[in-house]
């Protein structure tokens, strides 16, 4: 079985989050034995941040690292594991809050478009937007 960052760059539409993921320096982590959860957004979803914000995230690794480490949990956390809780510890130390009703799951203000894609270091679970860090978020 493939690592996260394997898993995700074979996935295809995950192409800005391995970026910024190599742009912290944090590919050697998430190649580690982990386990880690990851809640992980699509291209598409970075695509609807205001135009800029990316690039400029590109530019300020600090803030880029809060960000990205914010979307990594510890453990492996399933989707079984998210409809029982009702937030995640994150690496960046923060928590995510997680969501559960009719079916659906949600972290933060995203949605969980699929969820348990398994590694053998853990899982990844798609997720529809970026999620922002209060400290991140508020300034």
């Amino acid at each position: 079985m493939a690592d996260l960052v394997e898993t995700a760059v074979n996935a295809g539409n995950f192409n800005t989050l391995i970026k910024a993921v190599e742009a912290i320096n944090l590919i050697e982590t998430l190649q580690s034995p982990g386990p880690f959860t990851v809640f992980a957004p699509t291209d598409e979803a970075f695509a609807k941040l205001p135009e800029g914000t990316l690039e400029s995230l590109l530019q300020d690794i600090p803030k880029l690292k809060k960000i990205v480490t914010y979307h990594v949990a510890f453990g492996d956390v399933r989707s079984d594991d998210l409809v029982q809780i009702d937030e995640a510890q994150t690496v960046e130390g923060s928590i995510v809050a997680i969501e559960s009703a009719n079916g659906k799951i949600k972290v933060n203000d995203a949605n969980v478009l699929k969820t348990d894609i398994l590694t053998d270091n853990g899982v990844i679970h798609v997720i529809d937007a970026v999620l922002m860090p209060a400290m991140v978020a508020g300034k």
